[in-house]
């Protein structure tokens, strides 16, 4: 039996997307050096490289982007820096103690010791099996992500006879992109009373295709034996149950699912660490730094977002503080924690370990309008926004200055994100 090969890195970053690229640019710009990607495909960009259409990159580069063309820009810079990087390996294990076991052809098994892992990897779809939907499993029924790489990276048309259900972005997105290339698109069905996926896209995907979007509808039973033949719909109640006056059959030969996305945290939890039930990631500070010093969540591992923008800005506070942990340069110096209060679903990140300037996420849990967002100390005000309309699909941010935490006159203590 050979002898599993060891590796020693400052720095491994687990998933080659956005998210770990971005984190491994701001490691290196702060100064690190010895630094790890770890990536299971067989290139580097994780999701964008199949995300061909535009609309990314207006925040961080101040520019219209593709998907590619976004995760080139990084992919370029962790290439002029002389980042390394391992393209199809799995990692199979990250310990409590900052090991991280892996695998690939050329080394087999092999370990790597590091002084800190940064988790990036990324979400994925929630599949049929997951939603209990009544008939049989017959070909034609893809998740819009599949769907979307079948045709946009392998050239295949999954059917012509479409039904979406969920209302995601990329399932948006793919109504669009089945019926540019002359697939029809009979609807798009939303559980919720209101879209998940962002406005613009409802717009230039749906309306000005003229294609149907239906809120508080589902799909309650798919039909058919080798290839799907149809799906019936029907509306829901204010509880969310099929209302059985309302099914209809809808003949199509494709189903696509896009109902929502589950963080990849098979890893996360392997290392012992507890995960949020509202984000469905790990619980982390500003440094985006887990219960376990010297590991860090950050991305769509960590919650699930809506621009990829924010993905950059979060992995690269992730990345400094990273690189500043391994130089001995983080210090706890405060203890608060950061709580969701009235229409606030969830707050990232769940507490405040030190005085900076900072930036807080978070998303409302319906459709609210004409409200004020706040952020509480007790009965101090730390910051207020009037909102005109405030939807679960956008992710909403606050800025936090280490001035105005500072003004609190504590070290301790919880602050509340909510609406008045």
């Amino acid at each position: 039996m050979s002898e599993i090969k060891s590796f020693k890195y400052d720095l491994v970053i687990v998933g080659g997307g956005p998210a770990g690229m971005a984190c491994a640019v701001s490691a290196y710009e702060a100064g690190l050096r010895s630094i790890l990607i770890i990536e299971r495909d067989a290139a580097l960009g994780g999701i964008l490289r199949q995300c061909i259409h535009n609309g990314f990159g207006l925040h961080t580069f101040g520019e219209e982007l593709t998907g590619p063309e976004y995760a080139y820009r990084y992919e370029r810079k962790v290439k002029e820096y002389g980042i390394e990087y391992m393209l199809n390996t799995m990692v199979t294990a990250v310990g409590a103690d900052k090991t991280v076991t892996a695998r690939n052809e050329e080394l087999g098994i092999f370990r790597i010791e590091a002084k800190a892992v940064a988790l990036a990897m990324g979400c994925r779809e929630r599949p049929l099996g997951a939603l209990g939907i009544c008939g049989r499993r017959p070909s034609g029924i893809f998740t819009a992500g599949t769907a979307q790489k079948y045709v946009n990276m392998m050239g295949y048309l999954p059917g012509r006879e479409v039904v979406i259900l969920g209302s995601g972005d990329i399932g948006l997105i793919m109504a669009r992109r089945m019926t540019l290339e002359g697939a029809t698109v009979k609807g798009v069905f939303e559980l919720m009373p209101y879209s998940s996926g962002l406005a613009r896209n409802i717009e230039q995907c749906l309306n000005d295709f003229g294609i149907p979007l239906k809120t508080s509808h589902t799909v309650v039973e798919v039909h058919g034996e080798d290839r799907l033949t149809g799906v019936t719909v029907a509306e829901v109640d204010e509880n969310r149950v099929p209302i059985d006056s309302t099914r209809e059959l809808i003949p199509c030969d494709t189903l696509l699912l896009s109902c929502g996305l589950i963080p990849e945290n098979e890893l996360t939890l392997g290392a012992g660490l507890t995960l949020d039930r509202r984000t469905g990631g790990a619980s982390v500070d500003m440094n985006r730094q887990t219960e376990i010093e010297g590991i860090f969540s950050l991305g769509n591992v960590l919650h699930v977002h809506d621009l990829v923008d924010y993905v950059s800005d979060e992995a690269a506070v992730a990345g400094a503080a990273a690189a500043r942990y391994i130089m001995g340069a983080v210090a706890q110096s405060v203890a608060f924690d950061v709580t969701a209060s009235f229409g606030v679903r969830y707050t990232v990140p769940q507490r405040i370990t030190e005085l900076c300037d900072l930036t807080l996420y978070f998303r409302v849990g319906a459709v609210y309008e004409n409200k004020t967002l706040t952020v509480r100390f007790g009965d101090k005000l730390i910051y207020s926004r009037k909102c005109a309309r405030l939807l679960p699909a956008e992710m909403q941010t606050v800025r936090l200055t280490r001035d105005k935490l500072a003004a609190l006159g504590a070290t301790s203590g919880e602050i509340k994100v909510g609406l008045e």
